[in-house]
């Protein structure tokens, strides 16, 4: 079964929102921005025209490898299922909230129609079709690569091999699968990331295959 994560060329977006309305399509999403199961992030710095910058960070379920909102759930509804994809089962779901106070990066949200809180799920049913997800598909600039992290010839980690990544959050220990990629240009890079800490495949690797088979005996079949 296929590990799957995401590698985000985050400097390609240029917030056009287009995965935002494939996402909603494809999943059939509520409609209304605070009903996002992936969205843009801005963050913006620099004191002069010299300096200053704007990026942009698209976001989702990071599908964290140790994710606390499958721990605090009371009834199972959030939980592991294969390829290691973190779920909801509305049917179990009943709506304490808890998951979505634990989820470190804002990632789920209450689902009106299903009495359920809903989020992403790396477009589960429609990768066994297409081979990934509407947002990779729909986005203009190509800013998600989308694959098995243990297919060591898929594109995906071809190109994690080639680039240095950071995770948003890292500090919260929850081993995300979206990989956020280095801007190429080193100077740029240096300037607008600061001292957030920088990673490669071959360093990266080891750990994430030990903590995903540390947890496959929890991923639940579909």
């Amino acid at each position: 079964m296929a590990n799957y994560a995401i590698a985000l060329e985050y400097q390609n977006c240029i917030d056009c929102r287009a995965c935002e309305v494939a996402c909603k399509d494809e999943n059939g999403v509520m409609l209304g921005a605070d009903k996002q199961r992936i969205w843009v992030g801005i963050v913006e710095g620099g004191t002069t025209l010299a300096d200053i910058f704007l990026n942009f960070y698209p976001s989702q379920c990071n599908h964290c490898i140790d994710a606390p909102c499958v721990t605090v759930c009371p009834t199972g509804a959030s939980h592991y299922a294969e390829g290691g994809l973190v779920k909801v089962d509305p049917s179990m779901c009943i709506l304490c909230k808890g998951c979505m106070e634990a989820c470190p990066y804002g990632a789920r949200f209450v689902d009106e129609t299903k009495h359920a809180v809903d989020k992403c799920t790396f477009c589960d049913g429609r990768v066994q079709e297409y081979g990934t997800t509407a947002c990779a598909a729909t986005c203009p600039t190509k800013v998600r690569t989308f694959g098995d992290l243990d297919d060591e010839n898929s594109d995906l980690v071809k190109l994690l091999k080639q680039r240095k990544f950071f995770f948003l959050k890292e500090e919260e220990g929850t081993l995300p699968k979206l990989f956020y990629l280095v801007p190429q240009d080193e100077e740029y890079a240096k300037r607008t990331l600061g001292d957030v800490k920088t990673h490669t495949w071959d360093e990266i690797k080891p750990l994430y295959e030990a903590a995903t088979q540390a947890k496959k005996p929890e991923w639940k079949k579909a």
